[in-house]
C-alpha cells in the first residue's frame, strides 16, 4: 500500500494503460474519444511501440491475421490482407500520430507493482524508468494491454545435449536481423503459425531447410489479396466504407468457418488440402504423414500460408519435412526418437512462448498479494476480488483487434456509467445463482488447446458455466453480448454494493 510519501511524488491520472502494443493504442483512441475528460498514460518497458509486432524480428515475420479485421475498426487498412510487421508497425504509428497518442505514452518504463487501496480507491503502479529512476503513478482505474506473453524469454524445451551442439542454436522470438543463413542448413523445430512465415523466408536463400515436427499443424493457403476489396476500389467506393464492408465479409466467412470446422471437421481439412494441391499444382501431394493432423481444424490456429508459400518449397525440394520426437542434441545437429541425425548450421526454435499473466507484475489489493488462479473471471475481461481494472485478451479464432475495439466500447461505457451514478469503484463479484456454479480452467482443452496455454492454465482465472463468467473466445456471440452487458447487473458491485436500482435512477430517461 502507498505511503503518503509515495503518493506526494506519484503522478495521477484517472486512467493508466500498461502496453502500447496493437491493444493499448487502440485502447487509448477508444478513450480519447468516448471518455474526452479522462486523463491516462501509457506505459510501455519497450522504447518504442508496438509489442508483438516489435518484439519479433525473424525473417518473413507478418500477421497470420488479416489486417482488414486485425486493423481497427477506426483506421480503414489499405494495403494485402497479410501484412508484414513493419507494414503494421507503420499503420499504428500513424494511429499514434493522427490522434496525439504518442504524448501520453512513457516508453522505458517497467512496471515493478501495481497496489489497490479501498481506503482512497486508487491504484498506485511503481515502475522503473529509463537509467533506474523510480516512478510512481496512482489511477482510478487500471486497464492492462500487456498482452499475455513473455517478451523476454521464450519457451524453449529442455532437449538432451544442447551443450553439444557446435552450431547456432536460436529462439525465433530473439532472432538477431544481423544472422547470416544464405548457403547455410537450416533446422527449424516446430510447425506453428511462426514456422510457417520463417521457413519460406529461409528457403530463398539457405542450402536447404528442414521442419522438425512432433505432430503435424493445419495450414490454411490463400492468395494474399482480397478481390471484394480490389473490386470495391476499382469502382470507387471510399476507404472507410471498404473497409467496413470487407470486415464484415471477412467475418461472416470466418464464422461459417469456424462452425464448419465444429461441425463437420472432415470436410474443412479435404477443402483444407484442395487448397494445397491447387497452389503447388501437385494433385497427387502427399499429405501423409507430415500434414495430416491429430486433432480436429481450429482446436488450434490455423498456419496461415498466402500464396501456398511453405508447401511450394516443399515441392520445389528446398524443405524437408520430419516428423518426429526429438531425441538429443549431436554435435552437427539433432538426433530424432527414429535414429535419424539432422545435420544443421543453424538451428531455430518455433517453440512457442511463456504465457505470462499481467506481464508478470506483482499485484495486491489491500495489501494482499493477487493469486489469478484464485479469481472468476468475468467475461475474459475482470476479475472478482480485483477493482477497477479490465485485461484485454482478444481471440484465437478472430483477429485480437476485434476484441481491443469491442473492450474499448465496454470499458469506455463503464467508466461513464460510473461518473453518472457517482460511484468510485467497480466490482465484480458471484450472483446469489452463482453460489453453486463449478469453477474450472480458464479454457476448455477440447475448444482450444495450443502449447502454451495449456501450460500456462493454473497462471490464468478461473471460469464458470455461465456465459458470465467465462472468455468463450466467440466473437460472433460477443459481439451482440458485450454491447448489450447491463450495468446495473446483479454482477456489479459499485462502491461495494449491489446497485441496480440506484443505477437505474441515475441514468438519464
Amino acid at each position: 500500500m502507498a505511503t503518503a510519501a509515495v503518493e506526494a511524488q506519484a503522478t495521477h491520472v484517472d486512467v493508466l494503460i500498461v502496453g502500447a502494443g496493437i491493444s493499448g493504442i487502440g485502447s487509448a483512441y477508444h478513450l480519447q474519444e468516448q471518455c474526452p475528460g479522462k486523463s491516462y498514460v501509457i506505459l510501455e518497458m519497450k522504447d518504442t511501440f508496438g509489442g508483438t509486432w516489435e518484439t519479433h524480428k525473424y525473417p518473413g515475420v507478418r500477421s497470420d491475421s488479416d489486417l482488414y479485421t486485425f486493423g481497427y475498426r477506426f483506421k480503414p487498412w489499405v494495403g494485402t490482407p497479410i501484412a508484414s510487421a513493419q507494414a503494421i508497425l507503420d499503420y499504428m504509428g500513424e494511429v499514434i500520430t493522427e490522434n496525439g497518442i504518442d504524448q501520453h505514452i512513457r516508453y522505458g518504463t517497467r512496471i515493478t507493482a501495481c497496489n489497490w487501496d479501498s481506503k482512497t480507491n486508487l491504484w498506485t503502479v511503481e515502475a522503473t524508468a529509463k537509467g533506474g529512476q523510480k516512478v510512481t503513478y496512482t489511477c482510478n482505474f487500471l486497464w492492462m494491454c500487456q498482452g499475455y506473453y513473455d517478451h523476454e524469454k521464450p519457451y524453449i524445451p529442455e532437449w538432451p545435449g544442447m551443450d553439444k551442439y557446435k552450431g547456432q542454436l536460436i529462439h525465433a522470438q530473439l532472432w538477431d536481423p544481423k544472422t547470416d543463413y544464405k548457403g547455410k542448413r537450416v533446422l527449424v523445430i516446430g510447425s506453428g503459425a511462426t514456422a510457417a512465415t520463417v521457413i519460406p523466408e529461409f528457403a530463398k536463400e539457405a542450402a536447404h531447410v528442414t521442419m522438425l515436427q512432433r505432430s503435424p499443424t493445419y495450414f490454411y493457403c490463400s492468395e494474399n489479396k482480397n478481390e471484394l476489396a480490389d473490386r470495391l476500389r476499382e469502382i470507387g467506393i471510399d476507404e472507410p466504407t471498404i473497409h467496413r464492408v470487407v470486415r464484415a465479409q471477412i467475418m461472416h466467412d470466418q464464422d461459417v468457418l469456424t462452425r464448419r470446422a465444429i461441425e463437420e471437421p472432415d470436410a474443412v481439412f479435404e477443402d483444407l488440402k484442395a487448397l494445397i494441391r491447387a497452389f503447388t499444382g501437385v494433385e497427387d501431394f502427399p499429405f501423409e504423414p507430415h500434414f495430416t493432423p491429430k486433432y480436429r481444424p481450429w482446436q488450434q490456429r490455423l498456419a496461415f500460408c498466402p500464396e501456398g508459400d511453405i508447401f511450394r518449397a516443399a515441392v520445389a525440394g528446398k524443405l524437408t519435412v520430419v516428423t518426429d520426437t526429438l531425441e538429443t542434441f549431436t554435435e552437427k545437429g539433432v538426433r530424432t526418437g527414429s535414429g535419424e541425425e539432422i545435420e544443421a548450421d543453424i538451428i531455430v526454435a518455433a517453440t512457442g512462448f511463456n504465457l505470462l499473466m499481467m506481464g508478470g507484475i506483482p499485484f495486491s489489493v489491500d495489501g494482499r498479494p493477487v493469486d489469478w488462479h484464485e479469481t472468476v473471471n468475468y467475461r475474459g475481461m475482470m476479475f472478482t476480488g480485483v477493482p477497477n481494472m479490465c485485461w484485454v485478451m482478444g481471440y484465437f479464432r478472430a483477429s485480437w483487434t476485434l476484441r481491443v475495439d469491442m473492450m474499448g466500447d465496454f470499458v469506455c461505457n463503464l467508466l461513464n456509467h460510473m461518473d453518472k451514478i457517482g460511484a468510485k469503484r467497480i466490482d465484480v463479484a458471484l450472483r446469489d445463482e452463482d453460489k453453486d456454479m463449478p469453477l474450472s480452467d480458464w479454457i476448455e482443452a477440447e475448444n482450444f488447446n495450443p502449447g502454451y496455454l495449456m501450460r500456462g492454465l493454473k497462471l490464468m482465472p478461473k471460469r464458470g458455466d455461465k456465459p458470465e463468467w467465462r472468455h468463450n473466445q466467440d466473437y460472433w456471440a460477443e459481439r451482440n453480448e458485450i454491447p448489450n452487458i447491463d450495468l446495473s447487473g446483479d454482477e456489479f458491485l459499485y462502491d461495494g454494493q449491489r446497485s441496480k436500482a440506484r443505477a437505474k435512477v441515475a441514468e438519464p430517461a
